[in-house]
């Protein structure tokens, strides 16, 4: 495994970090989660993203109980906060200062664990004053609860502003997580210059474009059996890739990756990884094998021959519109 600095800070995490969006506590059993998590650990990952909103919280206590027996300080721990968890209560959802004391507590719990290497705010609440948001955080900082302080599809503005105040406060703001991949670019206009101002790395989401990536959907064919298609929550995010213009795009990037000797499932990865304001890229993965194949993306260097060939097979396809961010 391989590991990158993120953003200014002395944290460093693994280039492929385990997700477990949309798996573990809802598409995976859990003795195959526990499987994955394992093939995780022993292919050198260390940073294990999660956030209390998936599967309803049952995501969190499943990572939990996985990393149990682990040495603590040899793993990256990262969750959020933001989405409506419990009952649906007034103060269940947000960045409130409530909300966020109790559901960073919570987390705790689930995740049996003092403290979370990485605590980030889930989306940007319009609802709240920033400052209150990010007093919240710092108090948790100071607490010894949360190390460092993150968000996830920020616009350029909202992290330039969120940045400010952590400075004032002396918190540390080290990252951002979007969703990027080769077919989803809409935070290379503005979000990562905003970034590397600021001093902040992306830990990038659905580098795969949420398995379209893998070249599994062919147009005008069945959908494969078991896909993300076949969830009703996966298959919302997935629907926009499903074009046949799309479709016939990626199948076309088939003979760039063989080229390379490569899958195009560890090109996607080895591309986003190409970014040198991307600190990790998450896998998730219902599969053991899926782990395996996916962190072979950290030895496979893209000269820019390749970049461009890429970016020639795609063009037409690509979403850059950076008004689109908080839309991943």
């Amino acid at each position: 495994m391989k590991f990158r600095r993120l953003g200014r800070s002395g944290l460093s995490i693994s280039e492929i970090s385990y997700g477990n969006w949309l798996t573990h506590g809802s598409q995976v059993e859990e003795e195959q989660a526990h499987a994955c998590v394992k093939a995780a650990l022993e292919s050198g990952i260390t940073t294990f993203d999660t956030a209390d909103v998936y599967a309803n919280t049952a995501a969190e206590s499943v990572l939990g109980r996985a990393l149990q027996g682990q040495r603590r300080e040899s793993l990256e721990i990262l969750t959020k906060v933001y989405w409506p968890t419990g009952p649906g209560g007034p103060n269940d959802r947000g960045l409130g200062r409530k909300h966020i004391m109790e559901s960073a507590n919570a987390s705790l719990k689930r995740l049996q664990t003092d403290y979370v290497d990485l605590y980030q705010a889930h989306r940007f609440d319009y609802s709240v004053p920033l400052e209150e948001t990010m007093l919240a955080f710092a108090d948790l900082v100071r607490q010894g609860k949360v190390l460092y302080v993150g968000v996830s599809e920020w616009t350029a503005d909202q992290i330039t502003r969120g940045a400010a105040l952590a400075r004032e406060l002396n918190v540390p703001f080290v990252s951002h997580q979007p969703q990027y991949s080769m077919l989803w670019r809409v935070i290379e206009p503005q979000v990562i210059p905003a970034c590397e101002r600021e001093g902040l790395s992306q830990i990038v989401f659905s580098p795969v474009a949420q398995g379209i990536l893998t070249g599994k959907y062919l147009p005008g064919a069945e959908v494969p059996e078991g896909s993300r298609l076949a969830d009703a929550r996966g298959s919302q995010m997935i629907a926009r890739w499903m074009r046949d213009d799309v479709l016939n795009a990626v199948q076309q990037l088939k003979p760039i990756a063989e080229e390379a000797g490569i899958t195009l499932a560890q090109l996607a990865v080895a591309w986003v990884l190409k970014n040198p304001n991307v600190a990790s890229a998450i896998i998730g993965a219902s599969r053991p094998e899926q782990v395996f194949e996916n962190v072979k993306a950290i030895d496979v260097e893209l000269g820019d021959d390749v970049l461009t060939q890429i970016d020639k097979v795609l063009e037409g396809v690509i979403t850059d519109d950076p008004r689109l961010t908080a839309q991943g």
